[in-house]
């Protein structure tokens, strides 16, 4: 391996170590001077080269790409790794709504397994009937588990109109099922507006870059069609951009702390506050276990400020905030950083927001929202609340 890929190896840990990058960079060199752990990489690379027995398919920068994901993967931290250069395009697609493939948002689990935060909704996944909470045992054959969370992705993507076998592990019933669903350009409006007779209804898929701008819009366009209520469905939402999330809340939160991000070492990094302009239309917020992150973020502001009430199952419960570091050949570092806390200062990791008001699904449901109005019932439920005095 070439001493530059070394050098890069080296960089990583820095990242890793401190958050003051570019002091660290400068002395890259004499850790590598210094460190033993470097010299085994040495002569690793050297071994498997000299007496791999397809050793000349190796390949250097799938070399390079292997040590710097182990790296990360010795944190244990299922949100954090190491991201390759097409890896790092993907999470760009995610926060600007676009992408080819069947749209799924997955997330490698404790019990190391390819699960299920939520199916995009409308998507081919979602169509199939995969579910918050199932498991990708197989996609075309081939086994994957927590660790191949990033080959999962790539086998699931392609071009639209290509098909792919996922073999599931149900969680309602613990049975497999496998599905083959056609790829689609996956183009996530996040946020839609529908009427239900007197109240408005707004559907928050996710949260990207344009988000909180499109919330305000259709928020301004219910109100002035004099709408009694609002129905705030984050229902498999798995989050996206914080940002968004605080725009959002910003537009129907009194002035208060709206969330706060404490480090490593317990010190709030960041205290996102609304301010006193806030449109104070009557609202129900809708949530289940696919909803995650940033939508718990917000869903977690609204019930400790007594907005509105939480309806539904309880969320998902990812309570901790991931930064993104761009490295100079087009990779980068996906590092969990910072934990976030709601209003009244609770941690929500592993932990989820829990309703108001909590209603099932019948069994036998096909899908959630105004198209499912009949069958909905925490919809329904949300209604009922709305129309309460």
């Amino acid at each position: 391996m070439k001493k530059n890929k070394l050098l890069k190896v080296a960089a990583v840990v820095i990242l890793i170590l401190t958050t003051a990058v570019v002091t660290r960079i400068y002395t890259v060199k004499s850790i590598l001077a210094t460190n033993e752990n470097f010299g085994k990489v040495v002569l690793l690379e050297k071994y498997l080269k000299e007496n791999y027995l397809y050793n000349k398919d190796i390949k250097e920068e799938k070399l390079e790409a292997g040590i710097l994901k182990g790296l990360v993967a010795g944190l244990e931290d299922p949100y954090s790794q190491y991201l390759t250069k097409d890896e790092m395009k993907k999470l760009s697609e995610q926060t600007t709504g676009k992408f080819q493939g069947i749209g799924v948002i997955i997330s490698p689990a404790e019990d190391g397994t390819v699960t299920v935060v939520s199916p995009i909704k409308g998507s081919p996944a979602d169509r199939a009937g995969i579910e918050s909470g199932d498991k990708i045992l197989k996609i075309n054959g081939k086994d994957f588990s927590a660790d191949k969370i990033d080959q999962a992705s790539k086998e699931m993507r392609g071009e639209s109109g290509t098909s792919v076998k996922i073999l599931i592990l149900k969680k309602k019933n613990l049975k497999t099922k496998e599905v083959e669903i056609k790829r689609e350009e996956i183009k996530i409006d996040s946020v839609l507006k529908n009427k239900i007779g007197d109240y408005g209804y707004i559907g928050i898929t996710m949260f990207d870059e344009e988000t909180g701008k499109d919330f305000k819009k259709v928020l301004r366009e219910l109100t002035d069609e004099g709408v009694k209520g609002i129905v705030l469905d984050m229902r498999g939402n798995p989050g996206g951009v914080v940002d968004s999330s605080y725009e959002i809340g910003d537009e129907i939160l009194p002035k208060a702390s709206f969330v706060t991000l404490k480090n490593n070492k317990g010190e709030v990094i960041e205290d996102y506050k609304t301010d006193d302009k806030y449109n104070d239309i009557k609202m129900v917020v809708l949530v289940n276990e696919g909803s995650a992150s940033a939508s718990e973020i917000l869903a977690g502001a609204i019930s400790d400020l007594h907005r509105a009430k939480i309806v539904g199952k309880k969320t998902y419960g990812k309570g901790v905030v991931q930064n993104v570091i761009a490295l100079p050949e087009g990779d980068g570092l996906k590092l969990t950083t910072s934990e976030y806390f709601t209003p009244s200062g609770d941690s929500i990791n592993k932990l989820g927001i829990k309703p108001d008001v909590e209603v099932d699904l019948p069994e036998n449901v096909k899908g959630i929202g105004v198209d499912y109005l009949k069958t909905d019932t925490q919809l329904q439920k949300a209604l009922e609340i709305l129309k309460e005095k």
